[in-house]
Order: C-alpha cells, then structure tokens, then sequence
C-alpha cells in the first residue's frame, strides 16, 4: 500500500504518544542491531523525547487516523542525541554560517516500518533546515538507521560507541551532508 504521509509540526500534547512510541520503536527496529540490554539501558538517556525540539518547533509528528506512527526532527542546538530528561549541560544554539544542522531522534511504530514515514520526516527536516540557512546536516545514527539516512546523501565520517550503563556500549554511525547552494 503507498500511501503519501504528511509530517506536522510536534506540541506538547504529543509527549505521551511520542514516550509510548520510543520503545516499541527501538525494540521492534533495532533489534537485528543491538542486544535487549543495550536497548534498555540506551531507552531514556539516547532514546528519549526532547522537548526543546517541540519547543524549538523542529520535531514533526506523522498520525495514521488518530495515532502517532512516527516522529523525527532537526535541531538548531548543540546536542547530537538524547532526551533532554538525563541532559545536564546547556543546549546552545548554533551558528548556521558555521555549524551543521541535527538531524535527530527518528521514530516508527514498527507496524509501519519501511511505508515512507521516515522519509517523509526526512524532506520536511531537509527543508525547514535549508530554510534556517543552514548548508550542512549531521546525524548520530542507529545502524538500523544508516541506510535511510546514506540514501539521502549523507556520508559516513565516523563509527563510534556511546557509553551506557552498567559497562554496555551502543555503537552508532555519524553521518554528514553538504547540502547544494
């Protein structure tokens, strides 16, 4: 079934289906890439919703009828992941002139895996980007997510491990894009 999806803007009001969304999306999507303690201990301090994001008007939201299948985003601050919940630093803004945009926190409902919706997230963050003057994205991503994002153009510059709980690790890719004047 092709169906064409269309990306809103997150509010507030979201934030429960988007903390119910996470980790039916990381377990269902991530599993072929990490092992179910990875996964819990990267629920919440990686997977995790970031209201400066909604707050930022930069994370949009895809419904199917009433629910939220998907959610993804771009950020105009520092961090490169997380939830804001278990951040302890300041989030400055960047310098579009000199710092690339985030590409950030990417959700489906695995039921919907793989019908566009992340895509469709994807032309609406490219987009709001550009139009901040932006000319470069940057992404931490999962490796279930690198595909998505190297069709997209993004290039791998770095494969690197984030730090977890209890000695686990999570290995994710950094991705970049010029984007063309």
């Amino acid at each position: 079934m092709s169906r064409s999806w269309q990306p809103r803007l997150a509010t507030e009001n979201d934030i429960p289906a988007i903390e119910a969304l996470i980790p039916l999306s990381v377990r269902g999507l991530q599993a072929a890439h990490y092992s179910p303690a990875q996964m819990d201990a990267a629920l919440g301090p990686i997977f995790g919703v970031d209201r400066q994001l909604i707050a930022d008007r930069t994370y949009f939201a895809v419904d199917n009828d009433s629910s939220l299948v998907g959610c993804g985003g771009w950020s105009r601050r520092r961090a490169m992941f997380g939830g804001d919940a278990h951040r302890s630093a300041g989030n400055p803004e960047l310098n579009p002139k000199t710092d690339p945009a985030r590409i950030r926190a990417f959700f489906v409902h695995p039921q919907f895996a793989r019908q566009g919706i992340a895509r469709a997230i994807m032309i609406a963050c490219e987009k709001a980007i550009l139009d901040a003057g932006f000319r470069r994205g940057e992404i931490s991503a999962t490796l279930a997510g690198e595909p998505l994002y190297v069709a997209f153009g993004y290039a791998v510059v770095e494969r690197y491990h984030i730090p977890l709980r209890d000695g686990l690790q999570l290995p994710v890719v950094r991705l970049t894009k010029t984007f063309p004047s």
